[in-house]
């Protein structure tokens, strides 16, 4: 057999403590997930999850200690950055009920969802797709997958992020609206959940604007940190 052009490389992620890697299926999103961010965003309630795709190669991999390095993107004024907890999927399958989601999580890292919010508010005005603001090129920094076993008491971490040194976000896992458990139970009722699969769960209040030479740097308790600079 052969190609028109080369292959993409397959896009994998490092486990801590091995020499094993994650390979990526597909990068799921959950959008407004913690109570205050939704306020900031001039949402309130519990409205129910939606979600929305990142390509795989949209991940910048950054491996633990180093910083790693995002271009400033085109076409936007307003860079967001989101921390949020991932969660990757190591055992697939379709209609997983809330009870028995642990049973397909391999482990947990630490993500940026970062966003042109400019163009994604555009789109929402238009009542069009926000791919343009979220999807883009290098929009998915991630660290390092720490297996379930090893990563404690997840639904109980504290998440933040601060930007050189100053925090701008800063919250706890146990106030996503949606737990781990009842997102992989909505997203695997919509999608057939594939091992390689990494899930996004929302990003608390505080998200704000970076410039180029910021240096961002997030953790959640366990995990251990992300720093990523915007060049």
């Amino acid at each position: 057999m052969s190609y028109t052009h080369p292959p993409s490389p397959l896009v994998t992620v490092p486990v801590t403590g091995s020499s094993h890697l994650f390979p990526v299926h597909r990068i799921y999103c959950v959008g407004r997930n913690y109570v205050e961010h939704a306020k900031e965003m001039g949402f309130t309630g519990r409205e129910p999850p939606f979600f929305f795709l990142k390509p795989a190669d949209a991940l910048v991999v950054v491996a633990q200690g180093d910083t790693g390095k995002i271009a400033y993107p085109s076409q936007t004024r307003s860079l967001h950055h989101e921390i949020e907890l991932v969660v990757a999927i190591g055992k697939g399958g379709k209609n997983i009920s809330a009870a028995h989601a642990h049973e397909h999580i391999y482990g947990y890292a630490v993500g940026l969802d970062m966003t042109r919010r400019d163009l994604q508010n555009e789109m929402k005005k238009q009542g069009r797709p926000w791919c343009i603001g979220k999807a883009f090129d290098q929009s998915a920094p991630i660290g390092p997958i720490t297996p379930k076993a090893q990563a404690g008491e997840v639904e109980q971490a504290d998440i933040y992020l601060q930007v050189d040194g100053q925090d701008r976000q800063r919250s706890n896992v146990n106030k996503l609206i949606w737990n781990i458990a009842e997102t992989i139970e909505h997203l695997s009722a919509a999608w057939e959940l594939q091992a390689g699969d990494l899930i996004f769960t929302g990003t608390p209040e505080g998200v704000a604007a970076v410039v180029a030479g910021d240096v961002m740097q997030g953790a959640i308790t366990g995990l251990g940190t992300l720093s990523v600079q915007v060049i």
